[in-house]
């Protein structure tokens, strides 16, 4: 049985999270927004860096990520 290769985008700074504007369910593109930071008063978009589903996310509005956390999941 072949194994799903999972992408997982993580946080690259500590920041708060503004907006999650993707699902579990959703399909992405590269270059999509798919998550939205603030840190030191600054909107960082997370973008997607492969195509996929979303199948986990592991993040919503008003958390604090630290760097490296998990924000969420695609297979291809």
């Amino acid at each position: 049985m072949a194994r799903e290769q999972v992408t997982q985008i993580v946080a690259e700074m500590v920041a708060g999270v503004l907006e999650v504007p993707v699902a579990v369910g959703a399909r992405v593109e590269v270059g999509d927004t798919v998550v939205l930071l603030e840190s030191m008063k600054m909107e960082i978009p997370v973008i997607s860096e492969a195509a996929g589903t979303v199948v986990s996310v592991n993040v919503v509005p008003g958390d604090a990520v630290q760097e490296g956390d998990l924000l969420l999941s695609l297979t291809p």
